[in-house]
């Protein structure tokens, strides 16, 4: 076993890292549930939410947007657009371009996956004042790995 770095465990807030995992667990739930009914995962959970928020992406910006390959994505957006969730159209100026955008019954798979998370969101600021609910956004975008990333996440 390598030689690892030695770490006073006291500077690990290790009641906010289980707050963040069991948080993000319970928030997962209910889309992994309904995914799971029809046959699919968190990567078509992805596609689909950013597809619908963004129709009219190009593929190359949802690869770069999720940090995965095209190997990785070639797979889950063929069964999308296969099973009618997504559709793939070339670009007007450039034949090259892949832009995606959802159907109609994509945009409803991602409303139905995102309501439950909306609802639990919104009881999680039950209570809460705009300048609290300003922070948890601030501190959540600040746990991006850059300043790019909470750019595109929060401002397209």
């Amino acid at each position: 076993m390598p030689d690892l770095p030695k770490i006073d465990d006291k500077s690990i807030d290790f009641e906010t890292i289980e707050l963040l995992f069991f948080a993000y667990r319970d928030f997962i739930s209910d889309p992994d549930g309904i995914l799971e009914k029809i046959g699919y995962g968190r990567a078509h959970h992805r596609v689909v939410y950013f597809v619908s928020r963004r129709p009219g992406m190009m593929v190359a910006d949802l690869l770069s947007i999720l940090g995965i390959t095209k190997q990785s994505l070639a797979r889950v957006l063929k069964e999308l657009i296969d099973a009618g969730y997504i559709r793939q159209m070339t670009g007007p100026a450039d034949r090259r371009q892949r832009r995606l955008y959802p159907t109609l019954a994509g945009r409803e798979l991602a409303l139905a996956l995102c309501q439950p998370q909306s609802q639990r969101i919104a009881r999680a600021y039950d209570g809460l004042s705009e300048s609290e609910r300003a922070g948890v956004k601030s501190f959540l975008a600040a746990m991006l790995s850059n300043e790019k990333a909470a750019t595109v996440t929060l401002e397209e």
